[in-house]
């Protein structure tokens, strides 16, 4: 990505916002599948058990077959490799925008060429002059970090960390939400889109399990640690040109993880250097507790009242020798985050314009935590 890798314990040992991200799990009316007894509010017993352990055979029978007829109707689409940067500083990040600004553009000449128009029009977008880009990547699926605001200056920091099928061709919806997140939170915030990992597709595997999330951990820390070292450099320069900077100032990183991206984060989260994070939508961490997240870090959840995440068995699964799910439901008593209110909002707007949970989100970000309002 550009930034020195600082390396950890952890990291040696340790192996990557959307409304179509689905599991495969959801009510789908009189003839669906129910997996949650939404008048009752609680399981049906044995009966449950049973439905809870076909439900999962069925989605693993679902993930192994159309992943592949989805591989075949796509191919990978071409790109140049990413741009060769130089470890970002505040004094880089504009030659590391211009970089990337004209790497997307050779994507975008690449993805026409060979007749993928859609990708070539997203590409082209990308490669607009007031796009900033800490990394782009147009090969395949795709990856892309966006920075909105003065990341060499803002007090404030936010990372939003998307989940499945998050890819170059839906980027649109990631960057809406920290478009809107910035426009809420104003001129001394930066936020960051960080699609800095190869997301599981919907209805996969991968979407099951931890896969995806241990191969992103590692990527996830190593961008925090490159961002904390842009932060001091940054401001260390302040404190030798202007008298009106205070010493010790440290930015304040926020960290917004969105369905499967909560269990990237959770598995990163032990040596992430931030000061929040928020879990949002989550199908489980596969983490039994906050607690059990081993970081310093305030741990806030949230769940809209129409998110169909809430009827995904939040339990874990040893089947076939994988272990599917990811446990305790992060908005239960018993994982012991801050939940905070997300209003009757559905899985993908959790960063609407307006909306409880975006105002939610904006006060947890600029530290006013006491006026956030609790579910």
């Amino acid at each position: 990505m550009g930034f020195r890798a600082r390396r950890s314990a952890a990291e040696e040992t340790a192996p990557s916002a959307d409304g179509t991200e689905r599991a495969g799990v959801r009510d789908g009316g009189r003839g669906g599948i129910r997996v949650r007894d939404r008048g009752r509010g609680r399981s049906s017993g044995r009966g449950f058990g049973r439905l809870r352990r076909t439900l999962l055979a069925v989605l693993i029978a679902g993930a192994v077959v159309v992943p592949v007829s989805a591989a075949a109707a796509h191919p990978e689409i071409p790109a140049p490799a990413p741009a060769a940067l130089a470890p970002v500083t505040a004094a880089t990040l504009e030659a590391t925008y211009a970089a990337n600004r004209a790497n997307a553009a050779e994507a975008s000449r690449m993805a026409g060429t060979h007749g993928d128009h859609a990708r070539a029009a997203a590409d082209r977008s990308m490669a607009a002059p007031s796009r900033d880009f800490l990394t782009f990547d147009g090969r395949g699926r795709g990856r892309a970090v966006e920075v909105f605001g003065d990341l060499a200056t803002a007090d404030r920091i936010a990372v939003l960390v998307p989940g499945s099928d998050t890819t170059l061709d839906t980027y649109g919806r990631l960057r809406a939400g920290a478009l809107a997140l910035h426009q809420r939170t104003g001129p001394r915030t930066a936020v960051i889109a960080w699609l800095g990992y190869e997301t599981p597709r919907t209805i996969s595997t991968t979407a099951l399990t931890a896969t995806r999330a241990k191969e992103a951990a590692p990527q996830l820390r190593r961008f925090i640690n490159g961002l904390r070292d842009l932060r001091e450099l940054s401001e260390n320069r302040e404190l030798h040109t202007s008298s009106h900077t205070s010493p010790g100032i440290s930015s304040h990183i926020s960290l917004l993880c969105h369905s499967y991206g909560t269990v990237v984060c959770a598995r990163a989260a032990g040596d992430l250097d931030v000061d929040d994070i928020a879990l949002l939508g989550s199908p489980g961490t596969g983490a039994d507790s906050a607690a059990a997240l081993h970081t310093p870090a305030r741990v806030w959840a949230s769940r809209g009242a129409d998110d169909w995440v809430a009827d995904v068995p939040h339990t874990r699964a040893d089947l076939f020798g994988t272990t599917v799910g990811f446990g305790t439901d992060p908005v239960s008593p018993s994982f012991g985050a801050h939940v905070f209110a997300a209003g009757d909002g559905g899985h993908s707007d959790y960063f609407r314009p307006g909306s409880v949970s975006l105002d939610n989100l904006a006060r947890i970000v600029l530290g006013d935590t006491s006026e956030v309002t609790r579910a």
